[in-house]
């Protein structure tokens, strides 16, 4: 049988072919319970959920590294060392009354000399971070050298930190700022206070530490607001000299008065939806009990939905997700004394 020649197209079987061309596909990301009719508002909620190219400029030259505003991670790490846990509930036992030596007569009887433990519940916190990004971002990333899956990944760790003080001071969700049902206790539910008057810092610092040892604990180590630091560093003297010059702005404090420190704005809770009053915290922190009973390395997510945002392969996307379990504990709420602000 002779081969039929087609025929030139018309107009609008020309525009008909055109109309079923690639480029007029619905986008991947719409529902298909939308019949590709997704509103404005769903599109945008989307595209927003994920890093995608356009949030990076693209031109032929591109200097590689990410600039990104300093956070702080975990005071409490570094005032007190992680001890090491199995995974679950933990009780720690806590010595509530030593006991005395006697003086014994020659000859004479032994005293029985009471001593009294108690126990501590050292509970797991599960916490983790989960970070979308188009397939076009690793792309750009490979190919221009912008750092920001590394940077993703390292932003991950340090959110896994901060979330050890809002989760062992504030009782947080690191997430929302609202108090967790789950977690029962934290620093800031220490009844010990002393508020700052005016712009004295040190005093305030000093009150707190005399309440640390009037409960029969030693001062061992502080937590800083930066306001607090920043105030300590640059108090001065009647004749205007700095009285602790040697604090420089407060940034990088690392000891006051004999005691370790650590600077965060995770002391004051700059997560929380309701904002708080301390911006210190001295104590003797071996009675924060902390440890990692189990941590998972960022890694990358390339299928399923694993946040609720949809499927990764139907919208081009992947994910980076790094996890952990802290077991968190409190020995004794009366070794810590909070510093709150000054009266409004």
């Amino acid at each position: 049988m002779a081969r039929r020649t087609p025929r030139p197209a018309t107009g609008a079987t020309a525009a008909r072919r055109g109309s079923r061309t690639r480029a007029s596909r619905p986008p991947a990301w719409r529902s298909a319970a939308s019949d590709g009719k997704d509103s404005p508002k769903t599109e945008r909620s989307r595209r927003m959920a994920a890093l995608i190219t356009s949030n990076f400029n693209m031109p032929e030259e591109y200097v590689a590294g990410v600039f990104k505003k300093a956070q702080t991670s975990s005071v409490l790490a570094r005032l007190s060392g992680a001890k090491p846990q199995k995974f679950g509930k933990g009780n720690v036992m806590t010595l509530t009354s030593a006991p005395k030596a006697e003086i014994v007569a020659e000859g004479a009887h032994k005293s029985p000399t009471p001593t009294a433990y108690s126990s501590k519940t050292v509970t797991p916190v599960k916490l983790q971070v989960t970070v979308r990004t188009s397939n076009e971002v690793m792309w750009a990333d490979e190919d221009y050298q912008l750092g920001v899956m590394a940077d993703v990944q390292e932003n991950c760790a340090v959110a896994l930190g901060r979330a050890l003080d809002i989760v062992g001071i504030h009782k947080a969700n690191p997430l929302t700022g609202a108090a967790a049902a789950s977690v029962t206790e934290g620093l800031a539910d220490t009844t010990s206070a002393a508020q700052l008057s005016g712009t004295k810092y040190d005093e305030a610092v000093e009150a707190a530490a005399g309440l640390v040892i009037a409960a029969g604990y030693a001062p061992t180590g502080i937590a800083l607001d930066p306001t607090l630091s920043f105030g300590l560093a640059t108090m001065r003297d009647t004749t205007g000299r700095r009285i602790y010059p040697e604090l420089g702005y407060g940034t990088g404090l690392a000891n006051f008065e004999g005691m370790a420190a650590a600077v965060g704005d995770t002391v004051s809770g700059k997560e929380l939806a309701k904002a708080s009053d301390i911006i210190g915290i001295v104590g003797q922190f071996d009675a924060f009990r902390w440890g990692v009973q189990r941590e998972i390395a960022a890694h990358v997510i390339e299928y399923g939905d694993p946040d609720g945002l949809g499927d990764l392969q139907r919208m081009n996307q992947v994910a980076i997700r790094a996890e952990i379990v802290y077991g968190i504990g409190i020995m004794d709420l009366s070794a810590f004394a909070k510093v709150t602000k000054a009266a409004a």
